[in-house]
């Protein structure tokens, strides 16, 4: 099967990011599993980089028309699936209503691995405005009794790029925020609250803080993207047409509209 890796960075500037996404791709996939990773457009994060865009709704809004536009370009060159590898999950429901493939979402595939390996799970941050968008997803999840805190790491987008070369401060941050969300909080897995993070952890070898479960959410997300895609093909599931949410528009409307609002 192919797959489409949707990233909401600009990655012609992160040529390291890039190397550990591909990295780490070719290690999860399936045989016979083939993955594409496709950034923003060039020009997408000019006078701010994703860490900042991404903690503003109407940035993030903008932004995400990009990726509607991505979904129906994916299924258009024969992609199986869509991975939506950003942890807001940004119009993951109205992109599941344009196309046919499966639209996966890095938090919605994240939050219900943690729901399936415990029993309280929290989420680390390296973006401060995100807590109050990733708590309203876990009650839009129907998670609310599983979800328990989203923290703040106490470090940022580039403390965190730097820990791709010098994992350990980054490690050590983590570590001392997870446990004091053990100790305090009573969870019992942990979530990353952003791509970068579970790869550098990953990469470090970070795997459970004091048995603790620490989720690899590019790992889930591509075995989720697999997962329906074989039922797609064995038992013709696909997300429902019947209500408002996730009727599909024709694609002559959808490009009508397009020039009307002048997006290109």
């Amino acid at each position: 099967m192919k797959l489409w890796h949707q990233s909401f960075a600009q990655l012609d500037k992160l040529p390291a990011y890039v190397a550990a996404i591909r990295e780490h791709l070719d290690k999860v996939a399936a045989p016979g599993t083939t993955i594409d990773i496709h950034g923003m457009r060039p020009g997408s994060h000019t006078s701010m980089q994703p860490g900042k865009d991404i903690g503003y709704s109407y940035v993030q809004h903008m932004h995400s028309l990009q990726f509607l536009d991505s979904v129906r370009q994916a299924e258009k060159e024969g992609y199986d699936a869509f991975l939506l590898s950003t942890i807001p999950d940004p119009y993951l429901q109205i992109a599941q209503s344009i196309v046919d493939i499966p639209v996966v979402g890095m938090g919605f595939s994240c939050m219900h691995t943690a729901a399936y390996v415990g029993r309280k799970f929290g989420m680390v941050t390296f973006i401060k405005e995100m807590p109050p968008l990733y708590q309203d997803n876990i009650r839009k999840y129907g998670l609310e009794r599983l979800g328990g805190p989203v923290r703040h790491l106490g470090l940022y987008f580039d403390d965190v790029q730097a820990g791709f070369e010098n994992p350990q401060p980054v490690v050590e941050q983590f570590t001392k925020v997870v446990r004091e969300m053990i100790e305090h909080d009573g969870i019992d897995v942990v979530i990353p609250g952003e791509l970068p993070m579970h790869l550098m952890l990953h990469r470090a070898g970070v795997h459970r803080i004091d048995e603790v479960p620490v989720i690899d959410g590019l790992a889930v997300t591509v075995k989720m993207a697999e997962m329906l895609v074989s039922l797609r093909r064995t038992s013709g599931l696909m997300v429902n047409r019947q209500n408002y949410f996730y009727a599909k528009p024709t694609d002559g409307r959808f490009d009508e509209l397009k020039g009307f609002y002048h997006l290109k």
